[in-house]
């Protein structure tokens, strides 16, 4: 029997041959292994580790808490889970821009250590030096553009970016500084969609929405709010193509009520051991008729 073929790693000459051909392609966020066997396998050709982790999966309240080893933990996790995805490790607050060699070594640290194939940056304008320092050194660099995260607090909470005409004149700007200073792709985040296919047409490297309309060359969403884990508030720009969070409640729930009745675990689930065997270890067989030293009594714990 013949080997299977083993599957190539999409890379970022697939995502820029995809945008030359106007294929428009999906992607999302993914933080565990499990998931990220789940996404691959589904086709998704990159795979963002966000540091949205930290809202999502750790419980913070802002994604600035989360530190590098944190996103190096879940990055290492997604890579391990993918054979065909594209992984690009989001860089998170103050591991880069504060020095040029610490930006370098800390992008550095997600390739080598953490298996990913890429890093995502925040900033336009202000985050293009140390863009082109990171791709200097031979990694690849995803940028992030319009509401950014990690910058909320300057941005005044989580709004829609570019709507006015100054606001507009500076996300171009900030588009074309990222793909000047070398970035394979830019995220749009929060953005007009007008504004987004503005910028996509003046760009020669993909665009990636979220809330950011249907023009950019493709989208991401964060995958709790794709899949329904998350109950209650779901954004505005997201869309709930499943109920995963209902449906890990109601087989929970389910779990507890067979445990409580004792039908869980039935004769299915359980393993058997020889009579005969068993009748020796408790004492019941010959063992315990020649009052051996060995036999265990009744009464006593196993």
């Amino acid at each position: 029997m013949s080997a299977d073929k083993p599957v190539r790693r999409i890379t970022i000459a697939d995502i820029a041959r995809m945008h030359e051909e106007g294929e428009r392609f999906a992607t999302i966020t993914a933080y565990d292994y499990p998931t990220a066997r789940i996404v691959d396998e589904a086709g998704i050709p990159l795979i963002l580790v966000g540091d949205s982790v930290g809202m999502v999966m750790l419980g913070y309240d802002t994604t600035v808490r989360v530190s590098i080893d944190e996103m190096l933990h879940h990055t290492r996790a997604v890579a391990r889970g993918t054979k065909r995805a594209m992984v690009v490790g989001d860089m998170p607050f103050l591991s880069y821009g504060v020095s040029q060699e610490e930006s370098v070594e800390h992008a550095g640290r997600f390739l080598s250590e953490a298996y990913a194939h890429a890093v995502k940056i925040e900033g336009g304008v202000r985050s293009a030096r140390t863009i082109e320092a990171i791709i200097g050194s031979g990694i690849p660099v995803m940028g992030h553009i319009g509401l950014t995260p990690q910058a909320v607090n300057q941005l005044g909470g989580f709004r829609v970016q570019g709507r006015s005409k100054d606001s507009a004149r500076k996300l171009i700007a900030d588009a074309l500084a990222v793909q000047e200073a070398g970035a394979f792709a830019v995220v749009l985040e929060l953005v007009p969609a007008e504004l987004s296919r503005a910028i996509t047409e003046r760009l020669s490297i993909p665009t990636i929405g979220i809330g950011a309309g249907p023009y950019t060359s493709g989208e991401i969403q964060v995958i709790t709010d794709v899949i329904g884990l998350t109950q209650g508030f779901t954004p505005r720009h997201a869309r709930r193509f499943g109920e995963v969070g209902e449906a890990l409640s109601q087989a929970v729930k389910a779990y507890r009520d067979s445990v409580v009745s004792g039908d869980f675990p039935a004769e299915a689930e359980s393993s058997t051991i020889d009579e005969n065997v068993l009748r020796e270890v408790l004492g019941r067989g010959r063992l315990d008729q020649a009052e051996s030293p060995m036999a265990i009594p009744l009464d006593r714990d196993l």
